[in-house]
């Protein structure tokens, strides 16, 4: 059921057939603030490790987040001397806004990054992105957390790993496992309408579009990495932690309130099997009837502990309708988050309102099975006054899910179909000599516009509780664009391969 509009129409995941070989099928960023001494002799290992494995067109973009020493420098011979190699500048640092604005504007269809210290071994790149190539993900991620990865770390700088992805989990319910390794891609229909979502500027950049990705219902494709630590890394940890907490509280609350445009029950896609017509069963039930019996036990045994909180002060009746009133609202909001997916803010007063009825009708029935207990037996065990609600409970969750079906939170699917067709305009072919970038967007957080190359454009207000499409400022080409694997006679003569 869909209350807000979707974060944007993407069309189903497609395997990038072959084509145009000059067009590059992957765009590898590295992010780099004052790295004049690592800069070379990563950029050129990784040029040669793609030049030798690599079986489609690619380009290596160095995205220098305004370095203070001659890493502009070292970017603009590194450009000069290789046809596969692009950078430019921004003025302001961040990593998460170098990754946004080079992702956004690029136009390969696969969309990767990774640390300049080139920490992660490179053979784990072609597995990383062949999910996004064939279709079957739409993002992927380097795993140090694997049980088949092999990592050499200190015990300090393992212990905050995997602590602050236990954090993710408990808070924000990741299933991810590795949120903050440096080697991670992303195809580029899903970065057009992910990152405008996505707020931070910084380290935890990733961890926000890995969340947001799971909550709309992406697929995440893991890659188990070997892994070596960089011990002259000049990441502050501290202040790198204390951002990543701000972080976590600040998604994990936009979750709670339903004020992000996350829109689960129709994926994006249109190609979840969990989405297909069963015979015989109406589209959904099978999926609510699990929530609201989730929700119900859980409010159950809320009720029944404000019960007996408030038995303790006031009479039977008295606590009855207090503890199924709180434990009501409580109820209504669960299951209008969770059980019916209704996101935002709107019409929860309507709800809430019509929660109330439903409410009503529940404490009738358990106030006369209250009522008749009282009648039958003088002074009843508070045992027996349990069992009883217990069975009033059940008998009142049946018409309650009935009611919340049928009148409070009606599926009006069938009255407004939508249907997302896959964009199929072809793409114009870009040699590996003349990269196209489209204007940068801005930052939806940002008053003034960040520069990628000679022009720049306003990208909007922040996503956050605001519809945002990319579509509004700039044309893409599609990204099942016509490719074919590179052999070595393709590329430029000057190549050596």
């Amino acid at each position: 059921m869909r209350t807000e509009p979707s974060p944007g129409n993407l069309p189903a995941r497609e395997h990038l057939p072959a084509g145009n070989a000059g067009t590059p099928v992957l765009d590898v960023v590295i992010p780099v603030y004052n790295e004049e001494k690592d800069l070379q002799p990563c950029v050129l290992r990784l040029h040669e490790h793609l030049a030798r494995t690599f079986p489609y067109a690619f380009r290596i973009t160095i995205a220098d987040n305004a370095s203070t020493d001659t890493t502009p420098l070292v970017a603009a011979r590194l450009e000069a001397e290789i046809p596969e190699v692009r950078a430019f500048r921004l003025e302001q640092k961040g990593r998460g806004r170098a990754l946004r604005t080079v992702w956004s504007a690029s136009d390969a269809p696969v969309l990767a990054y990774m640390d300049v210290d080139l920490s992660t071994d490179l053979n784990a790149l072609l597995p990383l992105v062949a999910p996004l190539i064939s279709g079957h993900s739409d993002l992927a991620i380097g795993s140090r957390l694997a049980r088949s990865s092999r990592v050499v770390r200190g015990a300090k700088r393992e212990f905050i790993s995997r602590t602050y992805n236990l954090i993710l989990r408990g808070s924000l319910q990741a299933r991810f496992s590795d949120a903050q390794c440096g080697f991670k891609a992303i195809r580029r229909d899903v970065a057009q309408v992910l990152l405008p979502l996505v707020e931070d500027t910084g380290w935890f950049f990733d961890t926000e579009m890995l969340v947001l990705a799971e909550r709309a219902g992406l697929r995440i494709h893991e890659v188990p990495v070997d892994w070596v630590d960089d011990p002259d890394s000049t990441v502050h940890i501290v202040k790198t932690a204390t951002d990543d907490l701000k972080g976590v509280w600040r998604v994990g609350r936009a979750l709670a309130t339903g004020s992000l445009a996350l829109d689960r029950l129709a994926r994006p896609f249109g190609d979840d099997p969990r989405d297909r017509e069963i015979s015989g069963v109406p589209k959904g039930l099978a999926r609510q009837l699990v929530g609201f019996c989730v929700v119900g036990g859980l409010s159950t045994l809320f009720y029944l502990l404000l019960y007996s909180g408030f038995r303790t002060f006031s009479g039977s009746q008295v606590a009855n309708a207090l503890a199924l009133l709180v434990s009501a609202v409580a109820n209504t909001a669960a299951n209008r988050r969770l059980t019916f997916g209704v996101r935002g803010r709107g019409g929860a007063v309507k709800h809430q309102a019509q929660g109330l009825v439903v409410f009503g009708i529940g404490l009738a029935l358990t106030s006369g099975s209250l009522a008749a207990l009282n009648a039958a037996t003088d002074d009843p065990a508070h045992s027996t006054e349990l069992a009883v609600l217990i069975a009033a409970n059940l008998a009142a969750t049946v018409l309650r899910f009935l009611l919340f079906r049928a009148w409070v939170f009606p599926d009006r699917r069938d009255e407004s179909p939508s249907t997302v067709v896959a964009s199929h305009t072809p793409a114009v072919p870009v040699g590996p000599a003349s990269p196209v970038y489209a204007t940068a967007p801005q930052s939806p957080y940002s008053t003034t516009p960040e520069p990628y190359g000679p022009t720049s454009a306003p990208y909007g207000t922040n996503a956050y509780g605001t519809t945002h499409s990319p579509h509004d400022h700039q044309t893409w080409g599609d990204a099942t664009m016509q490719l074919q694997p590179v052999r070595p006679s393709d590329h430029d003569p000057r190549d050596a391969r």
